[in-house]
């Protein structure tokens, strides 16, 4: 059973939302989130990513520009740019993109979960990316970016949420990039019980993104838990900023692959390797995007072409099944020299959110070919973190990005 609590949240005042609302601190690199926060004092980036407040002569992971997080955040809260709801309570999450709707419920989980597999990970995660969010979340005593949680579809809770979205918005604003935001509050005792109580009742959550996030949480709560030997269970390190997602709801893009050369191999000659490997299709100039499972598209010396995985090369397993992992064994790996994905210079990948236009870009400036894949599906993840297994990276891309400032969640 999943613990899934509400929690006293710390939120921005409804007239600097949108200003404070900013997207997730791992989507821009250090250059990117200087320009990001310029003439953008309330940018929650400005926390997030607190070297921005600093020349780059001062290391990312120098403690005072963890400090100095600290210090802006509570600054802030002093300042009544953040406001804390007096009760526990949830919140209803939607984001609207391109039309599309996907609503979730902002709380807070318990780390035993995470510990216990009742919350279940597709991905590794790297030692570094771990210490700084560590860092992040200690040094500033809250959890400021929420874990992106998924779950099978409940009809309680969608009944609740949808009874919650008639109600007028804490927040409602778009922004910059076109995603409609739109907030709600839950602090009636009756709907609190009911929601608590539905997800006690579902078995198995999802990391769908921030596999980092996620762990480096747990570990300060570890931490705490240890430097506090008579903990209850009951204190808030105990618990990570979660907004969960009914699985209906989400959407996986494609997260596409560019390679740097052909191995060797000409032009002509690849493209003959392909033909002997895969059910190749010339598709001509203009870009074509896969329709399947087991379709993937190739853009090779200005044109584009349909590959189609032959059903003998086809797995039934939940990881080797998967588009990114057949592509990786039947062709990266053996004819292309990429043994590993995570370490070989050779390869890049392309988020679906930048379209296959900016595949065809790579291939004209410092690419040679690059792959458009099927997008994975959130039955795929779900059966792969059933199985207690792990993804290739880069397998999925989930859009939109919850935003970060939001919501906040203290530790003490």
């Amino acid at each position: 059973m999943a613990d899934i609590r509400p929690f006293y949240g710390i939120r921005p005042r409804e007239d600097e939302a949108d200003k404070i609302a900013a997207l997730p601190y791992d989507v821009y690199n250090r250059e990117e989130a200087k320009e990001a926060v310029k003439g953008n004092p309330l940018s929650f980036l400005n926390i997030d990513r607190a070297e921005t407040q600093f020349d780059d002569s001062v290391d990312t992971y120098d403690p005072k520009v963890y400090q100095k997080a600290h210090d802006m955040l509570w600054e802030m809260v002093e300042n009544g740019d953040f406001i804390q709801d007096k009760k526990r309570c949830y919140y209803v999450y939607e984001l609207t993109m391109n039309g599309r709707v996907q609503t979730g419920i902002t709380a807070v989980s318990s780390i035993d979960d995470y510990q216990n597999e009742v919350i279940k990970k597709h991905e590794n995660t790297r030692a570094d990316k771990e210490l700084d969010r560590i860092n992040h979340v200690d040094i500033c005593n809250a959890q400021t970016g929420p874990i992106f949680l998924a779950y099978r579809s409940n009809a309680v809770i969608n009944q609740i949420v949808e009874e919650t979205k008639k109600q007028k918005a804490l927040y409602d604003f778009t922004s910059e990039d076109g995603i409609r935001h739109r907030v709600f509050l839950i602090d009636g005792e009756k709907k609190v019980e009911a929601i608590q109580k539905a997800f006690a009742g579902i078995q198995e959550i999802y990391i769908a993104d921030g596999h980092h996030r996620a762990a480096s949480a747990v570990k300060v709560g570890l931490k705490r838990r240890a430097a506090h030997p008579d903990y209850t269970g009951e204190e808030e390190f105990n618990y990570f900023l979660s907004v969960l997602f009914p699985h209906d709801q989400l959407m996986i893009m494609d997260y596409n692959r560019v390679i740097k050369d052909l191995n060797g191999m000409t032009e002509e000659a690849f493209l003959a390797k392909m033909q002997e490997l895969f059910d190749v299709t010339e598709e001509g100039t203009t870009p074509y995007r896969p329709t399947e499972k087991g379709n993937f598209s190739m853009y090779l010396g200005g044109t584009w072409y349909s590959c189609v995985i032959r059903d003998a090369d086809r797995s039934t397993d939940p990881v080797e099944g998967l588009d990114v992992s057949l592509l990786q064994n039947l062709l990266l790996a053996p004819v292309l020299g990429i043994g590993d994905p995570k370490t070989d210079q050779r390869i890049d990948f392309v988020g679906g959110i930048r379209g296959l236009e900016e595949l065809e870009r790579r291939v004209k400036t410092d690419c040679a070919v690059a792959f458009a894949m099927y997008p994975t599906s959130i039955e795929e993840l779900f059966a792969v973190a059933d199985a207690k297994r792990l993804m290739p990276p880069k397998s999925t891309w989930f859009e939109p990005k919850l935003r970060s400032g939001l919501f906040l969640h203290a530790l003490s």
